[in-house]
């Protein structure tokens, strides 16, 4: 079932989008060689403490984790793509590293993710960060009263499938609320004009997922929660939790 959210509890949702951002934004300040994935862990959890806000990650664990979550954010380092588990690895130069992050305040969620390099880029990567971006920018974009789930996924699909990069199979996103996984779902590819209509009062976590190799293929850490590429390549993964309203889509995870 799809909860569509009044304007007051989307304003409400600004509040823990808030948190999110700048826990993003302490994550990769602190982002340098050398620094822990640990150590970005706390930097997260020390923005999430000064506001008051808990994390929907930690302690999370759906169907098929083995374990409970043990982070505030995913940390995907190189060829991993998604729900990376924040370890004692240091970065190094030229690291490409997803960020996803969550936060819970006031009985509401937020849910955002960003990549970035450690030192100095390569130029693959730098391309693989700004298509990821500009496949979110064009999922946002299509998130308006009268368009469908279908047309989100299209555009986010049709950016990524043009750069000639694989889009992850069997993940995306997904509604946002008082939970932070709620209907519906929204795939990173789809034919426009399918699938449930978009309705003022709908948020939804928009996220996609891109590997620079091609392949739509990953493979599941030992970990239970770490997926990576198969043929070894980087991937990026961007995210912002986005309410539709009337006037069009609102960014409730941005500074």
């Amino acid at each position: 079932m799809v909860e569509l959210k009044t304007e007051e509890s989307i304003n409400e949702m600004r509040a823990p989008g808030r948190v999110v951002a700048r826990a993003l934004a302490a994550v990769r300040q602190a982002a340098h060689a050398g620094v822990s994935l640990l150590e970005l862990d706390e930097a997260a959890r020390a923005v999430l403490a000064e506001a008051g806000a808990s994390s929907p990650f930690l302690g999370y664990r759906p169907h098929f984790a083995p374990v409970p979550f043990p982070g505030v954010i995913c940390a995907s380092v190189n060829d991993a793509i998604v729900h990376g588990v924040p370890d004692g690895y240091r970065l190094r130069d030229g690291d490409l590293v997803s960020i996803d992050c969550g936060a819970e305040l006031g009985g509401w969620v937020g849910d955002a993710a960003v990549s970035f390099t450690v030192g100095r880029p390569r130029p693959a990567d730098v391309r693989l960060i700004e298509t990821a971006e500009a496949a979110l920018a064009a999922g946002i974009a299509a998130a308006r009263p009268g368009n469908r789930i279908g047309d989100i996924a299209h555009a986010i699909g049709t950016v990524c499938r043009s750069a000639g990069y694989g889009i992850m199979e069997d993940f995306g996103g997904h509604g946002v609320g008082r939970t932070m996984h709620e209907d519906p779902g929204v795939p990173n590819e789809g034919r426009p004009g399918r699938g449930m209509q978009l309705r003022p009062g709908m948020v939804l976590a928009i996220e996609p997922m891109l590997i620079a190799g091609g392949t739509d293929d990953y493979r599941c850490d030992g970990d239970g929660w770490t997926l990576r590429t198969v043929d070894g390549s980087r991937a990026a993964h961007t995210e912002h939790t986005v309410a539709i309203t009337a006037e069009g889509p609102r960014i409730l995870t941005a500074l």
